[in-house]
């Protein structure tokens, strides 16, 4: 098994969530090294399970069983089928809580008390355990026992009155964002237990809502309304403190515009070629721009139409002004900066003859790196071996499951011993890199010298007496290279440059055999920027 090098190694979490808020928090815990054992119901396990199409694809146009949406939310855990309405299951949960530091669930608010595992049913049994719900309205209030869905926690909380087209009708946002951000702040909560309990030796109930998080997550839009008492109308893409902060028209499409202050907005005017605007009062200041947005936005939105986005983009990020394309998820994994940071990773999953695309985790630690241990697990598939290395003999496992209180996946060819690795997009081949180079006692700066010293003198190879033809470069006539200066032919150049190469690449090579990919998969961000296949996890 591969070690995990997280800040959180040594921590183990009871995971009984399911669905999204509980296993995005969950795995978040997991990528920073904690262990996760997550207990699902035999035979049927996770809803999201069930959550398809789209699955993964076990070979290129043929699809697995495996849902996307469930490989979304669930590595770097190992899975257990535990009836735990049974009283044997209750026992398995509790022995297993013996070592365990945190337990996670997201049930509807008293569903593990009928069950004897609601908080405070555990807390004298298990009094340095933190437990932590993430439900729809929280454990107090008159709306604690409603089931909650991220769209009704949208609508309620306020997001959806203030999100869409100004005349249109309330708009949902395109992600499931109070699931996740309720998930984040159960992580946040969990932390500050875990920090509390090494001072006082105790753990404690952390009742997260996701209605509250939605309500907090208002912030200045709430203030907004908390300052004036005045219902805010939607805006679109708009800001209703700052314009221009939107969407602008161009040529062939449209792009983010955010001139946040004076200095940035007469930055775009200069770029814009409308230093005339300035000397407008409903123009010149970031109140008068706000006060006049109906006149400002059309002025600027003619403006912007004159242009391509790519022009707009190129000349404004030149000269500091705020902006960005509108990207499709397919642009944005192959967007250079996006695979730099290693947001995309490759992960090997049983029953799939390729590696996996996935999310990379965005915590980045300088010393304790992330890793990616475990792939998404089939359910059960760790049963034995948890229950094994819990205080259970092969006796008990085996009238446990004969009982129907647990189940274990069936062992396969394809299944029976999944490779685990995680390759992530950065893969193995930056670490190896850096390994050769260390070996040759290169320190990172010398490195670069060496690098750009290489890339110079095949520039100077490669050059043409191209200031003695301003003429014939005007024609567009094809110069050549100073063949008989430095008696060397075009072919031989290309010789050179083609030896240089072959010796670079073997510099650069990598081994593929499993061990160096297991210690690979250990490894941190890249130490060098490079194309899709050129990074190191």
């Amino acid at each position: 098994a591969i070690a995990p090098t997280g800040p959180l190694a040594g921590m183990r979490v009871l995971d009984l969530s399911r669905i999204l808020a509980g296993p995005s928090a969950t795995m978040l815990l997991g990528d920073m090294g904690a262990e996760v054992i997550k207990v699902e119901r035999p035979k049927i396990g996770d809803d999201t399970r069930r959550y398809a199409p789209p699955y993964i694809q076990q070979k290129k146009g043929d699809d697995s069983d495996i849902a996307a949406y469930f490989t979304s939310c669930n590595r770097n855990k190992r899975s257990i089928a535990v009836n735990f309405t049974n009283p044997a299951g209750r026992d398995i949960i509790k022995q297993i809580l013996r070592e365990s530091d945190v337990l996670i669930e997201n049930f509807k608010t008293g569903t593990l008390d009928k069950y004897g595992l609601g908080y405070e049913q555990l807390k004298e049994e298990f009094p340095k355990l933190i437990y932590c719900s993430i439900t729809g309205f929280g454990h107090t209030g008159p709306y604690k026992d409603r089931p909650a869905y991220d769209l009704l926690i949208q609508a309620m909380g306020g997001s959806m009155s203030i999100t869409g087209a100004p005349n249109g009708e309330p708009m949902k946002m395109g992600l499931s964002m109070f699931d996740l951000t309720a998930g984040l702040h159960g992580v946040i909560g969990i932390l500050a237990a875990l920090h509390d309990r090494e001072t006082t030796g105790l753990g404690q109930h952390v009742d997260i809502s996701m209605l509250d998080v939605s309500v907090a997550l208002l912030q200045n839009q709430g203030m907004n309304y908390l300052a004036t008492q005045e219902r805010q109308a939607r805006m679109g893409n708009s800001h209703p403190n700052v314009v221009p902060y939107q969407a602008m028209p161009s040529k062939n499409g449209h792009f983010i515009l955010t001139a946040s202050n004076d200095a940035q907005f007469e930055r775009f005017c200069k770029v814009a070629g409308r230093m005339d605007l300035l000397q407008d009062a409903r123009f010149n200041t970031m109140k008068a721009r706000v006060m006049n947005r109906s006149v400002v936005t059309p002025v600027l939105n003619d403006i912007t139409k004159m242009n391509t986005t790519s022009w707009w983009l190129e000349k404004l990020e030149a000269s500091g002004v705020g902006c960005a394309p509108i990207l499709h998820p397919d642009e944005v994994f192959v967007d250079p900066h996006v695979l730099s940071r290693g947001m995309l990773i490759e992960m090997n999953m049983s029953g799939c003859e390729e590696p996996v695309l996935c999310i990379g985790s965005p915590m980045k630690f300088s010393r304790t790196k992330v890793n990616y241990r475990l792939p998404p697990p089939r359910l059960g598939a760790h049963t034995e071996e948890v229950l094994l290395s819990n205080g259970y003999n092969a006796t008990d496992f085996q009238t446990l499951r004969d009982s129907g209180i647990i189940d274990c996946m069936s062992p396969t060819p394809t299944s029976e011993v999944p490779r685990q690795l995680v390759l992530a997009r950065p893969g193995a081949r930056t670490q190896e890199l850096h390994e050769r180079y260390e070996r040759l006692g290169l320190s990172v700066h010398q490195r670069v010298h060496v690098l750009m010293m290489i890339f110079i003198a095949c520039l100077h190879l490669l050059r043409v007496d191209s200031l003695n033809q301003p003429e014939a470069r005007r024609k567009g006539v094809r110069i050549r290279a100073l063949d008989h200066q430095r008696g060397l032919r075009m072919q031989q150049r290309i010789h050179v440059l083609a030896l240089v190469l072959a010796v670079c690449l073997h510099l650069l090579r990598v081994p593929l055999d499993a061990p160096k990919q297991q210690e690979a998969c250990r490894m941190g961000p890249p130490l060098l920027a490079g194309g899709l296949h050129g990074y190191a996890n």
